[in-house]
């Protein structure tokens, strides 16, 4: 494996040495009685029959433990947010409704524009053939000083 001239070494094998797993011990399994027996209790039901069983105990809650008090700062400072919210949102329903009326109102005075300049027009540029209305014939027609002779 190695050359000739160059010398040998000895090959040193290192094995690990393997480490124990440590010893669990399992507790001890004992026993364990209730404190007290539970009584057995009797029943005669209005027909004769008899029951027997064990009475049980009625689950108890734990005692409510007392709520920290809410300091009358902290209620006032909530309520205040709540009002300034309040007013904030109705002003801004009633700068709404505003402008909305605004709006409508314009819409209303443009329409009574166009409907009144329409009959103008229609009264202007209508046909010209009613009782109210002259007919004059230019042509047989007299001008003197920027009046008009039929």
């Amino acid at each position: 494996m190695y050359p000739d001239h160059t010398p040998q070494r000895a090959v040193e094998v290192h094995h690990p040495t393997p480490i124990p797993p440590p010893v669990v011990h399992p507790a001890p399994v004992v026993p364990v009685q209730p404190g007290t027996v539970p009584t057995v209790a009797s029943v005669v039901l209005p027909d004769g029959r008899v029951v027997t069983g064990y009475a049980i105990d009625a689950v108890r809650r734990e005692p409510v433990t007392a709520k920290p008090a809410v300091s009358r700062t902290a209620v006032n400072v909530a309520l205040g947010g709540v009002g300034f919210l309040a007013v904030c949102g109705g002003l801004l329903l009633l700068t709404s409704f505003i402008a909305a009326l605004t709006a409508f109102i314009g819409q209303l005075i443009i329409l009574a524009a166009v409907v009144f300049g329409g009959w103008i027009a229609v009264q202007v540029l209508g046909p010209s053939g009613g009782s109210s209305c002259t007919t004059v014939n230019i042509r047989r027609a007299v001008f003197k000083r920027n009046h008009f002779h039929g």
